[in-house]
C-alpha cells in the first residue's frame, strides 16, 4: 500500500468508514489492505482456523469475536497459516496469543488485545456476513486499508 490512510481518508472521505482506534498491532507488517471476508464467532476459532487454510488471495480475515478478552482467537498457529496461504491479514474484535511470536512474523494482525487462554474449537459461528463493530459495518467484498493511522472500509478498492 503506497497511500497512507489519511490521504485516502482526504480524497474518499465521503466513500469510507474509518473504525474507532480501538485496536493494537500484533504482527510484523503494519501495513495492509485487501477485500473482506468476515466470520462471527465468541470464543472459539475453528471457523478462523479452516478458513485460514484455503487460500487468501490477499483477503482480509474480519473475525467479530464480541469483543471478548477472556480467550484468544488468534495466536502463531493461526499466523504461520495466514502466511503461508495468502491473506493479507486479519482485525480481530477479541483477544490474540502468542504475541511475541507474531510482532516477529511477516503477517499484518490486529486485535483488541492479548489473552493467554486457548480458544474453543467447537465450529459454532458464522462465515460471510456484515458484522459490525468500532463504528464500522464489515461487508464481504468491500475493501479494508490498515496501517498506523488505523483501519478504513471502502465498498470499491481505492486508488
Amino acid at each position: 500500500m503506497t497511500r497512507s490512510l489519511p490521504d485516502l481518508c482526504d480524497e474518499h472521505g465521503g466513500l469510507v468508514q474509518v473504525a474507532e482506534p480501538l485496536f493494537r498491532d500484533f504482527g510484523g507488517t503494519r501495513a495492509f489492505h485487501g477485500p473482506l471476508a468476515t466470520i462471527q464467532c465468541h470464543e472459539d476459532n475453528a471457523l478462523i482456523r479452516s478458513t485460514f487454510e484455503t487460500p487468501g488471495e490477499g483477503r482480509v480475515l474480519v473475525v467479530d469475536g464480541g469483543g471478548s478478552l477472556r480467550r484468544a482467537l488468534v495466536g502463531d498457529q493461526i499466523g504461520s497459516l495466514l502466511l503461508k496461504n495468502g491473506w493479507a491479514g486479519v482485525v480481530v474484535y477479541g483477544a490474540v496469543r502468542d504475541v511475541e511470536v507474531l510482532a516477529t512474523m511477516p503477517v499484518a494482525v490486529r486485535a483488541l488485545g492479548v489473552c493467554p487462554m486457548p480458544p474453543l474449537k467447537q465450529g459454532k459461528g458464522e462465515r460471510n456476513l456484515p458484522v459490525r463493530f468500532a463504528g464500522v459495518t464489515f461487508t464481504p467484498g468491500h475493501w479494508l486499508y490498515a496501517d498506523e493511522n488505523g483501519l478504513l472500509v471502502s465498498p470499491t478498492p481505492l486508488s
